[in-house]
C-alpha cells in the first residue's frame, strides 16, 4: 500500500499506524492529519477517491475530501458558542425564547443548553421524515418544534443523532436572520482559515469532483493474532439497535429511509448533524483554531478564546446514554474522552462521525487531529481505524523527537 504525505520528526509511528489500517483493518481510501501548536505535523493519504472503485483507478489525491457523518456536529457546535461569546445567544435561555413555535408539547423549559449537551429530550420523531423532506430546511425544524419530548428536558441525556441537526439549526437561523448554520461556518469559520470543509457542498466543488463517494464495509477478518480490533459490542447495545421500537432505533431512524449519501442533492443539503463533507486536513485545522492560532495565511486567526474552549470542553453530561446506551460524556455540542470515545487525554474535546471519521482537539498538548476515509463501518464512536490513529499520536507525544 503506497502511503502519500508528510510527517514531522517524530511521528513516525502515525505514517505506521495509518498504513496497517490498510493492510490489517481492511481500509479503503482515507486521508489524517494532525496539528501541533498550529503547525501540521502530520499530512497523509492512500488509497482509492471512491469506496466502490476496486480497481484503484482513481487514486485518493491531496485535497479529497468525504462525508463525515456525525464529525459535522463537532464543527456546527462552534456556530452557537460563537454566537454566544458575542452576545447573540444566551445558552441559558429557553429555546423558545428565540423559536416560539418551538414551545409546544412541553418543551417551554427546553434550554439552548440543552440541545447541545443533548439533554432536550427530543432524540426522535414520532414520524420520520422521508429523504426529500429532510433536505427542506423548514421540514425538520417544523418536526421537531411539533415533537413531544420522550424525557423530561434536562433531566438525562442522550444522544440526538439527527434532532440535534435540525435544533442548532433553527436556533442559529433565528438568531442570525436567516442564515442557516451551513452559510454561517461557509462565511466565518471555513473562509477565513481556509478550510477545505462544507456543511452544504457547493455545485462548483461539487462539479469539480471534489467528494469522494462513500459506502459501508465489511468488518474484517480476524487476524489470529489476537490484536485485531473488537468489534463485537454488549448484548444491550446490541439489542437497543435491532428494536426497532427502541429510542436508540428510533434516532437513527429519524430520516427514513437514509438517503444516498453519494446523492449529489443531499450533498448539497446543510445537515449540521450528519452530512458535513470535508478533507483531513480541513477538520483538523478547524479544531487546531479551537485551540489556538494556525499556521500560513490565516496566522492570528482564532476561533475560541480561552473563556469558550472551556465551555465547550466542561462536562455537562455524563453517564449511561439514553440512545447510545453505553456511558457517554458531552460537553457543548463536543463528545468528551471516555471509553465509549476514547480521544487523545482527559481535557480533548471532540467528536467521531458514525463508522470512522473523526475530529478532536486536545489544549494539554497543543494537538487537533482530522482522519476521514470513504469505508464505514458498524462501529458508532470508536472506530478501531481512528483509534489506532489517536494511539500512534500518544506514541509519538511520548517517543519525543529521535
Amino acid at each position: 500500500m503506497n502511503v502519500h504525505g508528510t510527517v514531522a520528526e517524530g511521528f513516525g509511528p502515525v505514517r505506521d499506524a495509518f498504513a496497517r489500517n490498510f493492510t490489517s483493518l481492511g481500509e479503503r481510501g482515507a486521508a489524517v492529519a494532525v496539528y501541533r501548536d498550529g503547525r501540521k505535523v502530520v499530512d497523509l493519504w492512500g488509497g482509492t477517491r471512491d469506496v466502490d472503485d476496486t480497481s484503484g483507478t482513481e487514486p485518493w489525491r491531496r485535497g479529497t475530501a468525504q462525508v463525515v457523518r456525525s464529525a459535522t456536529k463537532g464543527v456546527a457546535a462552534a456556530v452557537p458558542l460563537l454566537l454566544h461569546r458575542r452576545g447573540e445567544l444566551d445558552l441559558d435561555a429557553p429555546v423558545g425564547e428565540y423559536w416560539p413555535e418551538f414551545k409546544a408539547h412541553g418543551k417551554e423549559r427546553v434550554l439552548v443548553r440543552h440541545v447541545l449537551n443533548h439533554r432536550a429530550g427530543l432524540p426522535v420523531l414520532d414520524r420520520p421524515l422521508s429523504p426529500e423532506e429532510a433536505l427542506d430546511p423548514r421540514r425538520g425544524p417544523a418536526a421537531v418544534a411539533a415533537q413531544a419530548p420522550v424525557w423530561e428536558p434536562g433531566t438525562d441525556h442522550g444522544y440526538h443523532a439527527l434532532t440535534y441537526g435540525w435544533l442548532l439549526d433553527e436556533l442559529v437561523r433565528r438568531v442570525s436572520g436567516g442564515r442557516g448554520a451551513g452559510q454561517w461556518i461557509a462565511d466565518e469559520i471555513a473562509r477565513p482559515l481556509g478550510l477545505d470543509l462544507w456543511v452544504g457542498l457547493p455545485a462548483a466543488e461539487e462539479a469539480a469532483g471534489r467528494a469522494g463517494r462513500v459506502g459501508r464495509l465489511d468488518d474484517p477478518e480476524p487476524s489470529g493474532s489476537g490484536n485485531g480490533p473488537r468489534l463485537r459490542p454488549k448484548r444491550a447495545v446490541t439489542e437497543a439497535y435491532e428494536n426497532p421500537g427502541s429510542l436508540t432505533r428510533r434516532a437513527f431512524a429519524a430520516i427514513t429511509p437514509f438517503p444516498d449519501q453519494n446523492d449529489p442533492e443531499y450533498r448539497a443539503a446543510a445537515l449540521p448533524a450528519a452530512n458535513g463533507i470535508a478533507t483531513a486536513d480541513g477538520l483538523a485545522r478547524f479544531y487546531a483554531a479551537l485551540i489556538g492560532e494556525v499556521d500560513g495565511v490565516t496566522r492570528g486567526v482564532r476561533l475560541f478564546d480561552r473563556a469558550t474552549m472551556e465551555l465547550a470542553r466542561a462536562e455537562e453530561s455524563a453517564g449511561p446514554d439514553r440512545i447510545l446506551v453505553v456511558g457517554t460524556r458531552f460537553g457543548l455540542g463536543y463528545m468528551l474522552h471516555g471509553s465509549a470515545s476514547p480521544f487523545l487525554g482527559p481535557g480533548s474535546f471532540g467528536h467521531p462521525g458514525r463508522g470512522g471519521s473523526l475530529g478532536f482537539a486536545d489544549p494539554e498538548t497543543g494537538v487537533a487531529l482530522g482522519y476521514v476515509t470513504n469505508g464505514f463501518r458498524k462501529t458508532v464512536t470508536a472506530d478501531p481505524r481512528a483509534q489506532a490513529l489517536v494511539r500512534a499520536v500518544r506514541a509519538s507525544l511520548a517517543r519525543g523527537p529521535s
